[in-house]
């Protein structure tokens, strides 16, 4: 079931802060809330809402639940300091991303997979990565541009990724074939985990639906190299959506598939 949303205001919040609150509010088509020194729970109360969006001088952030989410590169950070010191990450590996490549994140998330591989493609590469949940989408949206204390080449990754809000298989039918070299899947963002807690509330939110074949055969026919799809090890979703080729690391829980449209040169 989906959960309700009011926005409001950091406490101290300025004409300008809800003023952007206000501009959010229309954008996403959900109820604004003024803070006047309320509590978040007393905000929540009165907007009859599962969770608030909180508008800060320095962020966008979900509460639900009696937690704060919002965007932070997170696992994305190490693993680009293990492919800094020559490590093997294993999503890379199934793209057979390298610079310059163009990627389509048709799920993106919280974007962590997205920054992993807009460091790898530099700037001369592309990631654009979509997203359905508007909450999850302007979130991750604002984060990747605004989020500083890191890395110069960390932070122009972030700046890279292009966030669009929108369903998959509708922005994959209107991309002319050949459009990116890789499109990648990760449905798990759908499927909870128990080492997913961090994510787990922001599911409401989220497109529940399986991954359909349609959006498959799209993917295949936009990509110009690979489609990659992030699964659970041993998941039957390989065989239905037609990825015959898996590979990953070999004590982890989850693995890739993959469709190859190229092969690559010996």
């Amino acid at each position: 079931m989906k959960r309700s949303l009011v926005i409001t205001t950091g406490i101290r919040s300025a004409a300008d802060l809800e003023e952007k609150a206000l501009a959010l509010s229309r954008e996403l088509n959900v109820p604004y809330i003024r803070r006047e020194k309320k509590s978040l729970a007393a905000v929540r109360e009165q907007g009859q809402a599962d969770a608030i969006l909180l508008v800060s001088q320095d962020k966008l952030s979900m509460v639900i639940d009696g937690k704060e989410l919002f965007f932070h590169p997170g696992l994305a950070k190490l693993r680009i300091k293990e492919i800094q010191s020559g490590k093997t990450d294993q999503m890379i590996r199934a793209m057979n991303l390298k610079e310059g490549d163009s990627l389509l994140d048709c799920t993106l998330g919280l974007a962590a997979d997205a920054l992993v591989a807009s460091y790898v493609v530099g700037p001369r590469g592309t990631v654009i990565g979509l997203e359905d949940a508007a909450p999850v989408a302007e979130i991750v949206r604002r984060g990747l541009q605004s989020y500083t204390g890191e890395k110069p080449e960390l932070l122009n990754a972030m700046r890279r990724i292009q966030v669009v809000h929108t369903d998959h298989l509708t922005y994959l039918k209107n991309l002319p074939a050949g459009s990116f070299d890789v499109v990648y899947f990760d449905p798990m963002f759908r499927v909870a985990r128990e080492k997913s807690s961090s994510m787990a509330p922001l599911r409401p939110f989220a497109n529940n639906s399986p991954l359909a074949k349609e959006a498959v055969a799209e993917a295949v026919r936009v990509a110009r190299k690979r489609v990659v799809m992030k699964e659970n090890r041993g998941s039957e979703e390989f065989q239905r959506l037609n990825f015959h080729r898996i590979q990953g690391g070999r004590y982890s829980p989850v693995a890739y598939g993959i469709i190859e449209k190229v092969v690559p040169c010996q």
